[in-house]
C-alpha cells in the first residue's frame, strides 16, 4: 500500500555523483542512532551505490531489524528521526526524506537483502552490465509514467537478466551477502 497514493513525478537520471556516497554515510548514522541495537545492518543499494553509474538522485538504503514484524519498534524511531512512511506492503516497508531523496527499505526476509546486494556488487565489477543498465534507465526516463513504480517494472526484464549474470558470478567467486567485496570507506562512508 502507497502511504498517499501515487505520485507522478518526472523521473531524472543524473551522472553519477560522490556526494551519494557520503550522503549514505550521514543517513547511515542518523538511522543506527534512532534505531540503536535493533538496526541490525544498513547497506547502500540502488543505483546511487554504483561508482559510475547514472541514477535518480535516490539515495536506496536497506536496513536489517531485530523484528520486522514488531513495526513500532522502528517505525516511531525512523519518523521521530524525520523519515515518513510511504510504503506498507507485505514484508516490505519503506520510508523517506521529506526531500524525497533519500528511501528507507525494512524487508523482513533475507532474501531481499541479498537480491540487492548481489545486483549492486555484479554492477560494481562488470562495466557491460553497468552501462547496458544505464541506457535502458536514461531510455526509460524519457517516457511519460504516471507513477514512479510503472519505471521501476519496466526495468524488471532488463533486472532480471543481469541478475542471472549475477548469480551465475557468485556461484563462481563464493559471492555471499556476508562476504561483500567491502568498498572503501572513502567511498561509501560508514555502515552498520
Amino acid at each position: 500500500m502507497l502511504i498517499g497514493g501515487p505520485e507522478r513525478r518526472p523521473i531524472v537520471i543524473a551522472d553519477y555523483d560522490p556526494q551519494w556516497a557520503l550522503r549514505f554515510g550521514r543517513e547511515c548514522n542518523r538511522i543506527v542512532q534512532a534505531l540503536g541495537a535493533s538496526a541490525q545492518r544498513v547497506e547502500h543499494v540502488g543505483s546511487t551505490a554504483v561508482p559510475g553509474l547514472a541514477a535518480k538522485p535516490i539515495v536506496d538504503i536497506v536496513v536489517v531489524v531485530s523484528d520486522f514484524d514488531d513495526e513500532p519498534s522502528y517505525r516511531r524511531p525512523l519518523e521521530q528521526a524525520g523519515y515518513v512512511l510511504r510504503v506498507r506492503e507485505h514484508g516490505h516497508r519503506m520510508f523517506r526524506t521529506p526531500e524525497l531523496d533519500v528511501h528507507v527499505h525494512i524487508w523482513a526476509e533475507e532474501g531481499e537483502l541479498r537480491r540487492h546486494l548481489l545486483f549492486r556488487d555484479w554492477l560494481r565489477v562488470d562495466r557491460a552490465d553497468r552501462v547496458t543498465y544505464q541506457v535502458l534507465k536514461r531510455e526509460l526516463s524519457n517516457l511519460q509514467w504516471d507513477d514512479m513504480n510503472q519505471y521501476a517494472d519496466a526495468k524488471g526484464p532488463l533486472i532480471e537478466e543481469i541478475t542471472r549474470r549475477a548469480e551465475e558470478w557468485a556461484k563462481a567467486t563464493g559471492w555471499t551477502s556476508r562476504a561483500i567485496v567491502a568498498p572503501s570507506s572513502r567511498n561509501e562512508g560508514p555502515t552498520a
